[in-house]
């Protein structure tokens, strides 16, 4: 048995489609959809860490109030690769980590849950599947670490899920949250109504 993941929730996009920040928007519940997002990644976790952009006041004021521990990622410019360096870098003693994004609020802590028990357990690389689709989080056991470290683009980890694909284990799930994330106010709007679901 391995030790428990991390995880590392990514915030720090810029929601150009959404036409404001839509980590700050409120679900039908009130509750902004980057806490709802970083709540179920530490429902199942001892350690979760909230990668931001630079001038991200008014999230970090609200993660931070909740006791997010957060990290600052002044390249975000770049892309999510970025941000998932960073947050692994952070922690970069942890024994594996589950990568999720802060637009996709729907995720279920049991999913969350299992993903972390198969990296426990000692699996290589760790995803939900929904309907043949692989969805996020994204979890990834401490042999990766390296190259997580060298992510610099916007692809995100693509390229070692594809060079491992042998490794990925996918876990089956009926939570339709695993690959939904939100893109426009559009989509909110027709979406909200599943937070109830997890």
């Amino acid at each position: 048995m391995s030790g428990a993941p991390v995880g590392i929730l990514l915030a720090a996009g810029r929601s150009r489609r959404f036409h404001g920040n839509k980590l700050l928007h409120r679900l039908d519940d009130r509750t902004p959809m980057v806490l709802a997002s970083a709540r179920r990644l530490r429902s199942a976790l001892a350690r979760t860490l909230v990668v931001i952009g630079q001038h991200s006041d008014e999230l970090a004021a609200l993660l931070a109030a909740e006791g997010f521990e957060l990290v600052v990622n002044p390249g975000a410019e770049a892309g999510m690769g970025t941000s998932i360096a960073r947050g692994v870098a952070a922690s970069r003693d942890a024994e594996g980590w589950l990568v999720a994004l802060g637009d996709m609020p729907y995720v279920s802590s049991t999913v969350v849950a299992q993903l972390a028990g198969a990296l426990a357990a000692g699996a290589d690389l760790v995803a939900p599947s929904y309907g043949r689709r692989r969805g996020h989080p994204v979890g990834f056991c401490a042999r990766h670490a390296p190259a997580l470290l060298r992510l610099d683009d916007d692809k995100g980890a693509r390229d070692i899920l594809r060079a491992n694909a042998t490794t990925l284990k996918l876990l089956e799930t009926h939570d339709v949250g695993v690959v939904t994330d939100i893109d426009t106010r559009w989509q909110c709007e027709t979406l909200s109504r599943w937070g109830a679901l997890g």
